[in-house]
């Protein structure tokens, strides 16, 4: 799936001052190109809208989006992995097009973005949440591990799709607490919610923007976090670490990455640009509404490759491991 769109003009309602044409050590002469790894309208498209949206202004040229879905989030990513290195095509990308998918997609095999694509900023982060039917007993992870361990394999989580990081939250957490869990993929996270709901499923792994509305109507029970940290979210439900599985975290983040070769000048521009946008307190309302967690700090351009690094070394070895594979 391809589309282009022109962004001319901010969206968040920020003072155009804190838009007006910064200085940088590079500015396009002609309209860059992002591009996102997935369909329009979807919840990384509508967040890298809002931050091109604004970036147009702060580089001086227009920024064309480009829609590029399918695999996951694959074939976007690759298409940046071979664009020109001009400074004039980046990827706006989240975490599992560049250190998931290449060890779950079997076509990804001879190709791996988090050692081609240059690291240019890291804008947000998220994380999951497990929650339950209200009427299945389960309130706590201990509470759950103790069921599956007397009911093995009849405990099943819905998800939104094989290979994505909430697959890869259930799988780990099975993992790490030595129990047999079912799993059912569904088509988009709205069906796999709903079958929690009707009880069909006893949990589901969601991101929290969907999720959110469903915990305060009392449709579902909010069981656990996935992340480091408890969520800005749901300040009250406490991490799956918190809750005896040590050292458990899967997180995601947005971030921006450059074609391999591109030169220094639009990396550092690109970058300045970013964290500026990164740190706007318009955008950090955008990111909360959307269920992201802003940065509470900026993260250097060093840290967020080493980042990167690790995850990927993480999952290259985690994900055969739980036996996760797409042909």
């Amino acid at each position: 799936m391809k589309r282009r769109s022109l962004l001319l003009a901010p969206s968040l309602g920020v003072p155009s001052l804190a838009l007006a044409q910064g200085t940088y050590p590079w500015l396009p002469n002609r309209p860059m190109t992002m591009i996102v790894p997935y369909a329009a309208g979807g919840g990384t498209d509508i967040v890298g809208r809002e931050f091109a949206q604004i970036l147009s202004q702060k580089l001086g040229q227009p920024v064309v989006v480009e829609n590029r879905g399918g695999a996951g989030g694959s074939i976007g990513t690759l298409q940046a992995v071979r664009s020109r290195a001009d400074g004039l095509t980046f990827l706006y990308a989240v975490s599992s097009n560049i250190v998931i998918n290449p060890h779950v997609y079997r076509t990804e095999a001879a190709v791996d973005p988090a050692r081609v694509l240059l690291p240019v900023g890291l804008l947000a982060n998220y994380q999951y949440i497990l929650v339950g039917d209200p009427r299945w007993p389960v309130t706590n992870i201990q509470e759950l591990i103790a069921l599956a361990r007397r009911k093995p394999g009849e405990i099943t989580f819905s998800h939104s799709g094989n290979g994505g990081n909430n697959h890869l939250a259930g799988k780990l957490l099975a993992r790490m607490a030595g129990i047999e869990l079912s799993d059912v993929a569904y088509r988009g996270t709205a069906p796999a919610l709903m079958d929690a709901v009707s009880g069909t499923v006893q949990f589901n792994i969601s991101s929290p923007p969907p999720a959110i509305p469903m915990v305060r109507e009392g449709q579902l029970r909010a069981i656990a976090v996935t992340g480091a940290q408890r969520s800005p979210t749901f300040p009250d439900v406490p991490t799956v670490a918190e809750q005896g599985l040590l050292g458990y975290s899967v997180m995601g983040w947005h971030g921006l990455f450059y074609p391999p070769g591109t030169p220094a000048g639009p990396v550092a521009a690109l970058r300045a640009a970013g964290a500026e946008i990164a740190a706007l307190p318009a955008f950090h309302e955008k990111l909360g509404r959307d269920g992201l967690e802003p940065l509470t700090a900026p993260v250097s351009q060093e840290a967020f490759a080493a980042q990167v690094r690790d995850e990927n070394t993480f999952w290259a070895r985690t994900i055969p491991e739980l036996g996760i594979r797409i042909e």
